[in-house]
């Protein structure tokens, strides 16, 4: 199904974030699931017009891994933004799956002095001193700018006093780091955490906070969306910005705001409160 661009006006008012796996796209894809999907789009694509909002999509997933999952589930439309392997890449989107690098985000990846060897000399520190091994997430891959790890914890007692050193030296060699519980809802084994290398000064709230600057959209007219461990910094960036229904019980503990609806039930909940819902209705009446 070709995809097109949703409506862009010309004007940003507003700017709406959201993670894709297990929020925006639900990995199960059950028909009623995509009922909703569809359903959401074609809200998201009046908003879009009647209320100036421009969409992005801030996901751990690389821009192939978003195409075959937005053909799964026969999604019509493109966001007006991709933020893809969690944060670190920025792409504008001007046609159908025709993305465009933005050139600041490009210069701050190339300040950062980010590279695989110095991800390889933390890999390196912690298991020959600290004993701690990471494995790699190879049915991804490892990306240019992102490189991804599980870290299986042999017991429970020492995981906070692991993390902290994972953390630690990441800091030390001035590499961004991600680690929140995995959530197997969206491909990833039980008992394990996530370990995202990125480069310093960006990630998902680096993302958000930038994206809000190249529209010029104030923090009070901003909303996010996001159901796991790694949306959090996001979500807590914005005015309106909630985990979903099915988020995972980690990030449930970590937030206060959460909708009752799962996937696009709750991202319409929160919308409809922010925006006019009795102007849709009546949109779909006509």
């Amino acid at each position: 199904m070709p995809q097109d661009v949703y409506h862009s006006t010309g004007e940003t008012r507003y700017i709406a974030f959201f993670d894709f796996d297990e929020t925006y796209f639900p990995h199960a894809c059950t028909e009623e699931q995509l009922m909703m999907v569809h359903e959401l789009e074609e809200y998201l694509q009046w908003l879009a017009y009647e209320q100036h909002v421009k969409i992005g999509w801030v996901t751990g997933s690389s821009l192939t891994q978003v195409e075959e999952k937005m053909k799964k589930a026969r999604m019509r439309y493109l966001p007006h933004f991709i933020s893809s392997n969690l944060g670190t890449e920025m792409w504008e989107v001007h046609a159908s799956q025709c993305y465009r690098p933005i050139p600041e985000w490009e210069k701050r990846i190339a300040r950062s002095g980010f590279s695989h060897g110095v991800v390889q000399e933390i890999l390196d520190d912690l298991k020959n001193i600290y004993s701690i091994k990471l494995t790699p997430q190879t049915q991804f891959g490892q990306g240019t700018y992102k490189m991804n790890y599980y870290y299986y914890p042999a017991s429970d007692t020492g995981v906070d006093y692991h993390l902290g050193i994972i953390r630690q030296l990441a800091f030390n060699h001035g590499v961004g780091i991600n680690i929140n519980r995995c959530n197997p809802k969206a491909g990833d084994p039980e008992n394990a955490y996530d370990v995202d290398f990125i480069p310093k000064g960006t990630g998902k709230k680096a993302a958000v906070s930038f994206m809000k600057k190249h529209y010029n959209v104030p923090s009070s007219r901003t909303l996010a969306f996001g159901d796991s461990g790694n949306d959090l910094e996001m979500v807590k960036t914005v005015e309106h910005g909630y985990l979903l229904g099915n988020a995972t019980e980690e990030a449930k503990r970590k937030h206060d705001f959460i909708t009752e609806g799962e996937y696009g039930k709750g991202i319409m909940e929160v919308c409809g409160r922010v925006f006019s819902r009795k102007e849709w209705d009546s949109a779909m009446e006509r």
